[in-house]
């Protein structure tokens, strides 16, 4: 079982940045060896995958975030990022991470963190 812990929300006007953490842990997770995602839910909508980053560092993208966002890992802090830069209104959601196994989300949802842009 893993434990995901988000943090790094908050308000912010829009053109601005923010930067996201997702702290994993868990007994016998080895957090290095797995895909790791972002997920967003805004309201009425449904939760989507916006980038996602393998073992090996590959990373990729939803089209709404790709050239803004921006993925990466520290292995060594079980933790994963998400760089948000030039947000928008539109990308106002509740932010998750995951563990990602054969393209699936593999872990139960944490608490996840707040994005407000306002415009």
């Amino acid at each position: 079982q893993v434990q995901l812990v988000e943090s790094g929300g908050g308000l912010v006007q829009a053109g601005g940045s923010l930067r996201l953490s997702c702290a994993a842990s868990g007994s016998g997770f080895a957090f290095s060896i797995n895909a790791m995602g972002w997920y967003r839910l805004a309201p009425g909508k449904q939760r989507e995958m916006i980038a996602t980053i393998t073992s090996g560092g590959t990373t990729s993208y939803t089209d709404s975030v790709r050239g803004r966002f921006t993925i990466s890992r520290d292995n060594a802090k079980n933790t994963v990022y998400l760089q948000m830069n030039s947000l928008k209104p539109e990308d106002t959601a509740t932010y998750y991470c995951n563990v990602i196994k054969n393209g699936l989300r593999w872990g139960s949802w944490g608490q996840g963190t707040q994005v407000t842009v306002s415009s």
